[in-house]
């Protein structure tokens, strides 16, 4: 059964960095477009940054831009999320998400766009 599964967050005061990993399991996602979404408490799930099944596209919301960086690793099945200058508003939950596609350099931002969701990983900004 395929699975993805985040690591790295954690609780950190403003200004910080963490790096936030997704795992991929049971199936190759080598060939998958890649995303991270957020979801803060009381608030809808919200894109944050994706990229394209070759790497060589990526794109970020505009809360993330210049501060989030999103790549894959070498491997491919594992994409990371380094979040720099965090701010408490960057605080919630952590998603990643997969979705298999024969485009290369599509990067996909929708929710619905998206076959398959990690669990989540929680990052808490302190003031």
């Amino acid at each position: 059964q395929a699975q993805l599964v985040e690591s790295g967050g954690g609780l950190v005061q403003a200004g910080g960095s963490l790096r936030l990993s997704c795992a991929a399991s049971g199936r190759t996602f080598s060939s998958s477009a890649m995303g991270w979404f957020r979801q803060a408490p009381g608030k809808e799930r919200e894109f944050v940054a994706g990229i394209s099944r070759n790497g060589g596209s990526t794109y970020y919301a505009d809360s993330a831009k210049a501060r989030f960086t999103i790549s894959r690793g070498s491997a491919k099945n594992t994409v990371y999320l380094q979040v720099n200058t965090l701010k408490p508003e960057d605080t919630g939950v952590y998603y990643c998400a997969a979705k298999p596609t024969a485009a290369r350099d599509i990067v996909l931002t929708a929710r619905y766009e998206y076959d398959y969701w990690g669990q989540g990983t929680q990052v808490t900004v302190s003031s």
